[in-house]
């Protein structure tokens, strides 16, 4: 660590330190890239302090996405809002957050999966069940709004977002979404009920 970059403080927190510092080592580097020794001098903790909260690292990545998932930054996050109609929740999968000065990372949980390709992976099994909720969440929505053929038109909708996700990830821009969610409107307007 530089001397210009301040350093966490040491003692309590130890846990909320460790994942603050994953959570950027994993953007900036992924995941199978940073090591666990490089997380405790990012945290500062020392390594038994990082043993003691997280096995493994496998349960210190699921405590990572668990983390994503409930704070509500993830591409799925704004699905649950509601302070927004339900179609413009759907749209809202397109808008990427913007960069936090990390490289765009795209989905977390495609990311992840693609770190850990064993489908029986504990970490692989995570980003599945995110994946699956994500479907649910939108096939609630486009339910809600009278869609016709709820299920198919959810199952695009997600591949339409994922893939976004995937190519602004690739490419390197946030907004590569606004191409998707084009798409995504027209879906929509052609699900839609008749004078909707």
């Amino acid at each position: 660590m530089s001397a210009t970059t301040a350093s966490p403080a040491r003692g309590r927190g130890g846990r909320e330190r460790i994942l603050t510092a994953a959570a950027h080592l994993f953007a900036t580097q992924g995941i199978n890239a940073t090591g666990m020794e490089q997380i405790a001098e990012a945290a500062p903790v020392s390594k038994r302090t990082l043993y003691a909260h997280f096995r493994t690292k496998g349960d210190l990545v699921i405590a990572h996405l668990e983390g994503l998932a409930s704070s509500g930054a993830t591409l799925e996050g704004v699905l649950t809002r509601d302070d927004i109609p339900p179609r413009e929740r759907i749209l809202g999968l397109f808008d990427l957050p913007a960069p936090d000065g990390t490289p765009v990372r795209g989905c977390p949980f495609i990311d992840a999966a693609a770190e850990f390709p064993d489908p029986d992976n504990t970490v692989h099994s995570y980003a599945r069940e995110q994946k699956l909720r994500m479907v649910r969440l939108v096939t609630a929505l486009v339910t809600e709004l009278g869609c016709e053929r709820p299920d198919a038109l959810a199952e695009q909708l997600v591949t339409l977002a994922d893939g976004a996700a995937s190519r602004a990830m690739v490419l390197g821009e946030a907004d590569y979404g606004r191409h998707a969610r084009a798409a995504a409107e027209t879906l929509l307007a052609h699900a839609l009920p008749a004078g909707t």
